[in-house]
């Protein structure tokens, strides 16, 4: 293949480009994806009461102060979750949009713990999330797996009791990962049950370096094992921990709108992406939970490469060639991607794929 020509690609052309080529998202909690309209829906259907009377005082409510402002409010609205069928119309209603931003790969976190201290059967949850995967694989062309997450604020008995609920359903889910609140719960607090989720040959994944130190970056790797850091914004603190992310090509599954609605960053344009990539870090762009966070993964894209002028057609390449090499499927389905992405850029540079 000849090497693509990045200055031929005119910044213009970045929109259309971002939107058409192959891309994974690899940090996206389904329930985050539940849109006010259809919490409603699901309100009504199920004879929920919501604290907010209309959609529009709920989207109202959407002003984070932290990421616990956004939690309280995320779990209320889990709440219209009840059966089966509300879980596949969440996850169809996510695919739809992913498929329209050219996502042909997302691996997709979900809470079992926020259901099922509801009353809400394991089976039921994934139940639902596997029709809507289904349905989105054989009308969509889309390649979906599960990542459930154990929630930080509660205990590790409680996730080692989660993972071993999770062991019927082993072939149903690829991975486990590790939310929720940052501040006051550190990765090594969960040390056990990320060793019997890799014991089980799971992959493993944790949220670190958003809210929490650099330090906690070092301990979600040093100790729970973990392929893939979930933010890790705060690594710059650390310029060791910069070199090692480096020199291990650890990814970073980066989410920037939530980062400024959730006041990590003022604004976009003081985000350190750019610098992320100068680093040479192995970053990609995601939405987290894009419902609240005010877009899904193309308008994450579409936002920063406007408030960011640094970046031009070579880091859109990276962040776009990052998140399908990082991901968990298959190396024949990544070399199929990574050529199509290959052939959008070379198309876009006037160039020939041959």
């Amino acid at each position: 293949m000849a090497a693509i020509d990045f200055s031929a690609i005119p910044r213009s052309a970045l929109p259309a480009l971002l939107q058409a080529a192959p891309k994974a998202e690899l940090h996206l909690h389904i329930e985050g994806s539940l849109e006010p309209e259809l919490m409603f829906e699901l309100a009504q259907r199920n004879h929920i009461q919501l604290s907010y009377p209309d959609v529009a005082s709920l989207r109202q409510a959407y002003a984070f102060s932290n990421l616990q402002s956004f939690l309280d409010i995320y779990y209320a609205g889990a709440s219209v979750l009840i059966t089966a069928a509300d879980f596949e119309a969440m996850c169809w209603a996510y695919c739809q949009r992913a498929a329209a931003d050219g996502i042909v790969r997302a691996e997709l976190f979900f809470d079992p713990q926020t259901h099922t201290e509801r009353g809400i059967a394991l089976a039921t949850v994934l139940e639902g999330l596997l029709a809507g995967i289904k349905r989105a694989e054989r009308e969509l062309g889309l390649s979906l797996d599960l990542i459930p997450c154990f929630l930080r604020h509660l205990s590790e008995a409680e996730a080692l009791q989660t993972l071993q609920a999770l062991e019927p359903f082993r072939e149903q889910i690829i991975g486990v990962g590790l939310d929720s609140s940052e501040r006051g719960h550190p990765p090594l607090k969960f040390a056990r049950a990320f060793a019997a989720a890799r014991a089980m040959g799971l992959h493993v994944v944790a949220h670190a370096g958003e809210e929490g130190p650099a330090a906690y970056i070092w301990s979600a790797l040093e100790d729970l094992g973990v392929e893939r850091i979930d933010h890790g914004v705060r690594c710059l603190e650390d310029p060791d921990l910069v070199a090692h992310l480096r020199q291990q090509r650890i990814p970073l599954t980066v989410c920037p709108l939530s980062n400024v609605k959730l006041r990590v960053f003022d604004k976009l344009q003081e985000h350190c992406l750019p610098r992320l990539l100068d680093e040479g870090l192995m970053v990609m762009l995601n939405s987290d939970d894009p419902a609240y966070f005010g877009g899904y993964l193309g308008e994450n894209l579409r936002q920063c490469f406007d408030a960011l002028p640094q970046l031009g057609a070579e880091q859109a390449y990276r962040l776009l060639r990052n998140s399908l090499e990082a991901s968990f499927a298959t190396d024949a389905d990544k070399h199929t991607w990574i050529a199509r992405l290959d052939a959008c850029f070379l198309a876009a540079a006037g160039q020939s794929s041959r």
